[in-house]
This record gives C-alpha cells, sequence and structure tokens, in this order.
C-alpha cells in the first residue's frame, strides 16, 4: 500500500439500497453478506494474522498488486504475518443486481499511516462470499468514516430471474498471468470491473455498474507508479 500520487475519483450516484435479506445461494444481491464478508476478514487478521486472512479469504485465482499484478495465492504463499496486522473498515459497498459480484470500499491504519483499499468480493458455490481482487494505497489523510454503510445495487435485467449463474470452474493449474491488465464482471453481466498496470507499476482501476438502464462507473481510480528504490 503506497502512497496515492494521482487521482481518486468516487462516483457517488444514486442506486437502490438493498434491505431485505436473501438466501445466500440464490440470484439476488445481498449487500450485508458482503460487509460481512469484508468485516469478517478484517477481524480474522487481527485474530490470526494479515497474510494468514489473506490467504484464508481470497479465491485461488484472486489477485494483488506488488506493484505488477500478481496471483495472491502465489504471492504470499509462506509470507510470514507482520507482527501488526494493518486494521481496516467498510464504507461502502456495490453489488451486481444478482449479487454474484460485490465490492467494497473503506478505510485502513497501520501506525500513523492510513489509506484506503477496494476489495471485490466474489460468491462461491456455497454462497460464501471470497475475494478476487485486491488493493490499496495511502493517503495524506484519513477518510472520514460515514455515519452508516452505504450499499447500492445495480438494476436488474428486466424479466424473469431463472436460475443463478454457475461460476467457471478453474482449470487444475492457473494460466500464466497478464501482470497488466484483468477483467471481470458479474454472472448477470450489471457489474464490472477492469484494472491495467503499466510497466512502472501505475495503474488504473475502474467499477461500473448498471443504473438507469446505461453501465455507469461508480468508483474510478488512478495510480502514479511507486517512487524507485
Amino acid at each position: 500500500m503506497k502512497r496515492l500520487a494521482a487521482t481518486l475519483a468516487l462516483v457517488a450516484l444514486a442506486g437502490p439500497a438493498f434491505a431485505r435479506e436473501r438466501a445466500p445461494q440464490s440470484n439476488y444481491a445481498n449487500p450485508s453478506a458482503v460487509i460481512a464478508a469484508e468485516i469478517a476478514f478484517a477481524q480474522l487478521a487481527q485474530d490470526k494474522g494479515q497474510w494468514t486472512a489473506f490467504r484464508a479469504t481470497a479465491t485461488r485465482d484472486a489477485v494483488m498488486f506488488a506493484p505488477q499484478m500478481v496471483y495472491a495465492q502465489e504471492f504470499l504463499g509462506g509470507k510470514a504475518d507482520p507482527a501488526k496486522s494493518v486494521t481496516w473498515q467498510p464504507h461502502q459497498v456495490w453489488s451486481s443486481c444478482d449479487g454474484s459480484i460485490g465490492v467494497t470500499r473503506g478505510a485502513w491504519q497501520r501506525g500513523e499511516l492510513t489509506g484506503f483499499f477496494t476489495t471485490i468480493w466474489q460468491r462461491q458455490k456455497d454462497g460464501a462470499y471470497k475475494w478476487i481482487m485486491d488493493q490499496g494505497d495511502e493517503l495524506p489523510m484519513a477518510l472520514d468514516p460515514p455515519e452508516m454503510i452505504v450499499a447500492k445495487v445495480a438494476d436488474c435485467p428486466k424479466g424473469p430471474r431463472g436460475k443463478p449463474g454457475k461460476l467457471p470452474k478453474l482449470p487444475k493449474k492457473l494460466p500464466p498471468l497478464d501482470s497488466g491488465h484483468a477483467v471481470g464482471q458479474s454472472l448477470d453481466g450489471t457489474l464490472n470491473w477492469e484494472v491495467t498496470v503499466q510497466p512502472d507499476g501505475a495503474r488504473n482501476l475502474s467499477v461500473s455498474m448498471v443504473i438507469g438502464g446505461a453501465m455507469t462507473p461508480v468508483q474510478v481510480v488512478e495510480f502514479a507508479a511507486p517512487p524507485a528504490r
């Protein structure tokens, strides 16, 4: 998590907040389950160790940045936990209509340092959420905590929902990672994300979802290259 050197642009857009709980394996949004997964992730880091928690809550093909994009499970394999874990709290959550993808944004703290994070969560076959992309950066000032966590859900396609979509099966051996580009979307196509990473480590993240019938950006973040060491 290095200093945010360029632009952090969060587009606050009006969208339907989802209030009712749904069955975990249904094709309905459940932002509260995504928030619960983020909070449990943060607590596990305090209880069991930072990288232990990251490994336990990530999918097999999850990616993070070091500063190039890497498979998280491979990068963190055997990595010792720091003596004191970073702490963090979710502030906002966005969800696809079918709940197959959720995105959290919030604040982190480590000693005197503070910053923000974005985590993309994918609902698994058992209904639980695991993260598939995690990134963050340092900020010069701490983010103000919200009075309550804001949840927004993408517009749903017209017509009957039908059966929930199924996740594609991962190969036993993951393909070589394109360290410069990754994209993903919900099973119903109402939320998508894209990240690009330049050779010098500068990167760009965008998250969009269907609002008012159009795919609309809800989070756009640009990072300058980290300083040379």
